[in-house]
């Protein structure tokens, strides 16, 4: 667990990263034009509208770039490790990292699913894994 990686969650932010705390992944879906999307906003990025609500996430996707990390920002990261864009199922990309893989593995379109890595504070940080 990385000790100093703890959020200070927002007015914006807040509940997404409380449904954390439950290994929920929440996206934001708009009340007015149906976007959905992904980091939590004030307003849709589709239409600018700013009726708001969270649904939860199915947690799978698709691989649509990805990177093999040599040189980690940070002391505590062990290398090498994969980030990867995800195009999930209900629409939005993220960013992650890809764990529990051997980067020969790892490809675009590669089907990957949900887990959690655990951070201070009680929080979670979405994280996925190729699914076999």
């Amino acid at each position: 667990m990385i000790e100093d990686l703890a959020p200070v969650p927002d007015e914006v932010t807040h509940e997404w990263w409380e449904a954390t705390r439950e290994s929920r992944l929440l996206l934001q879906e708009c009340n007015g034009c149906k976007h959905v999307q992904h980091y939590p906003r004030v307003m849709c990025v589709s239409c600018g509208g700013f009726d708001l609500a969270w649904i939860t996430c199915n947690g799978r996707g698709v691989v649509d770039s990805f990177t093999v990390v040599h040189r980690a920002p940070h002391p505590d990261l062990e290398t090498p490790y994969m980030i990867a864009r995800i195009r999930l199922d209900d629409g939005p990309t993220l960013v992650s990292r890809i764990v529990d893989s051997d980067e020969t593995e790892l490809a675009c379109e590669a089907r990957v699913s949900l887990d959690w890595q655990e951070i201070s504070g009680g929080y979670r940080l979405p994280v996925f894994r190729i699914e076999q």
